[in-house]
């Protein structure tokens, strides 16, 4: 799943190629991705693209004061074209393609979304709070307001894992699966933490690191073609999809677990003390 690096990198991305560009038509593929009707998508037809913002993991190409939001879930991706194909592309089969913007110099980019389990949503709005999702948003992690002390003030009387808070998009916004694993290895702290249980030393160490390791992904990501995003953030990667490998900071093997509707990767000597963490769903810390 993009997130908040991948997405803060293809807003880059796109500022660079579509903005100053008049929309000239939008081809919609999938049904089930458009989650809004008013306004209807072929407004933005004539209009120009004048920004393109993130909120988390979401999208926001700013058309003329509409707002074309998108969010990529699980398997969904953004596809640049310089070229816009000119034969239609019919819906339905086994097409990836869920939507297609074209663009008024015959560029543009198309939203695709791989496997049966869809997710991808895109909202047309007249202004980005509209969308639940990006009305609920936590602070942004790499935004000025979001400091150790608002953390602290986030964790305190949480009895809840820091793994799952810290996926908790109306907590945080932008964190998901893949860099709250990497957050809490280079943290050096146990995923099923209680969040309520941190010292104000390890509150420190967890800001620090959840905005160094987004900043560094972010940097990381600066001047990629969007095609090359996914590819970087598998490279970039040091715990999360690692299971079996060497941890590089200790030589540990990594492990897996079980958590909430995925799994985690993380280092035990790195993280737990050397001890495992038992593979169920609500498991904690074996003591």
């Amino acid at each position: 799943m993009p997130e908040l690096p991948e997405v803060e990198a293809l807003a880059t991305f796109l500022r660079e190629r579509a903005v100053g560009h008049g929309v000239a038509r939008v081809d919609v593929l999938a049904i089930s991705a458009l989650k809004t009707y008013d306004p209807p998508i072929t407004a933005l037809g004539g209009l120009s693209v004048t920004g393109v913002d993130r909120h988390g993991k979401f999208l926001d190409f700013d058309i003329d004061g509409l707002h074309l939001v998108v969010h990529l879930a699980r398997a969904g991706w953004l596809r640049w074209r310089d070229e816009i194909p000119a034969k239609p592309v019919r819906p339905g089969g086994k097409n990836p393609l869920a939507l297609r913007v074209h663009l008024d110099d015959g560029s543009g980019f198309d939203l695709t979304e791989a496997g049966t389990k869809k997710g991808l949503a895109v909202y047309l709005v007249r202004d980005p709070g509209d969308v639940p999702g990006v009305a609920s948003l936590g602070p942004d992690p790499l935004g000025e307001s979001f400091t150790p002390a608002m953390l602290a003030e986030i964790v305190n009387g949480r009895r809840t894992q820091i793994k799952g808070l810290l996926r908790d998009q109306k907590v945080i916004a932008g964190i998901g699966n893949a860099y709250s694993d990497e957050v809490l290895h280079a943290a050096k702290m146990s995923p099923f933490k209680i969040a309520s249980s941190l010292t104000e030393e390890d509150i420190a160490t967890l800001h620090d690191t959840i905005v160094t390791t987004l900043r560094d992904a972010v940097e990381r990501s600066r001047g990629l073609e969007a095609q090359d995003l996914k590819g970087e953030k598998k490279t970039g990667l040091r715990v999360h999809g690692r299971t079996g490998a060497k941890c590089p900071v200790c030589g540990d093997t990594i492990r897996e677990v079980s958590f909430a509707d995925s799994s985690l990767q993380y280092c035990p000597t790195c993280q737990t003390g050397g001890k495992p963490l038992a593979d169920r769903r609500m498991s904690r810390l074996l003591k």
